[in-house]
């Protein structure tokens, strides 16, 4: 029996996912820093000299015990009472990284809204609309995309919703 093809050449099912929808992306590939002081979003903006309010972080929550994905700004952090009223919920909470691995198929850090395992309702910060693009994780620690905010949107079947307080200072 033939093996099913499911990724692209760089292996992730976040860029088959692009891919297959006819979306247009940029591919940023990049080495991450040896150590990341403020977590692998901030740092991908350093390293590849961005506005760190253009670069997205995957977050994976509890919403009332149930699975929501959250894309917030590296410059900020998300507010989980804002996560769970957007999704119609009462208590948010982070999910375990292992579970959220096991959920997405993806490893901590390089975890991406497109293409997970099993799709989870996904919110997307309301500050992505201010910028034509944003970069977001392509499924591995040293691969982002950059997408329109709308075409993630319409990806991930997601809504905008102020969920991020813009609280982080550099």
């Amino acid at each position: 029996m033939p093996k099913k093809k499911d990724r692209t050449q760089s292996g992730t099912h976040a860029l088959q996912a692009l891919e297959d929808a006819g979306v247009a992306y940029e591919l940023i590939e990049y080495e991450h820093s040896e150590h990341q002081d403020r977590g692998y979003a901030l740092d991908t903006a350093k390293v590849l000299e961005r506005d760190p309010a253009t670069i997205f972080k995957t977050l994976m929550t509890l919403v009332d015990g149930k699975p929501v994905c959250a894309v917030v700004p590296a410059t900020g952090l998300l507010n989980l009472k804002s996560l769970a009223k957007a999704a119609g919920g009462k208590r948010a909470e982070m999910m375990e990284p292992a579970k959220a691995e096991k959920l997405t198929g993806y490893v901590t850090g390089g975890i991406s809204p497109l293409g997970q395992r099993r799709t989870s309702p996904t919110f997307i910060d309301s500050s992505a609309q201010k910028h034509e693009r944003i970069a977001v994780s392509g499924g591995k620690r040293t691969l982002s995309v950059d997408v329109s905010p709308q075409d993630l949107a319409t990806l991930t079947r997601g809504s905008f919703a102020q969920i991020a307080d813009q609280s982080r200072h550099f």
